[in-house]
């Protein structure tokens, strides 16, 4: 039977060298699945921390990781005002909905 691997958890320097080492050694031609296992992570995470760092360059190493799950605040600001915005659509249709059965009840 086959044991859970604990999820592990990487510091933002720790990305940052790993896509710094991935840039160098693919311009010698040197694949992601190789680089990836000397660095023991899975491809595919190393190329989304080469995405990260692309889209996010020129900020801090710990702005383009925040870490432990959190959103950098203005990204986190968008997405809790999106979920209020569409609590408050709901509530207003609902509200829409009773005024209109009471106003029909009146007549």
């Amino acid at each position: 039977m086959r044991s859970k691997r604990e999820r592990r958890v990487f510091t933002a320097a720790f990305k940052m060298e790993a896509v710094r080492r991935m840039q160098e050694q693919r311009a010698l031609k040197i694949p992601v699945t190789e680089i990836a296992r000397d660095l023991d992570v899975r491809p595919d995470m190393l190329r989304a921390w080469a995405r990260q760092v692309r889209t996010r360059a020129g900020q801090a190493p710990t702005d383009v990781f925040p870490g432990e799950g959190r959103l950098p605040s203005a990204e986190e600001d968008l997405r809790q005002l999106r979920r209020e915005l569409e609590v408050s659509r709901h509530e207003t249709a609902f509200l829409k909905k009773a005024a209109a059965y009471f106003a029909k009840e009146s007549r």
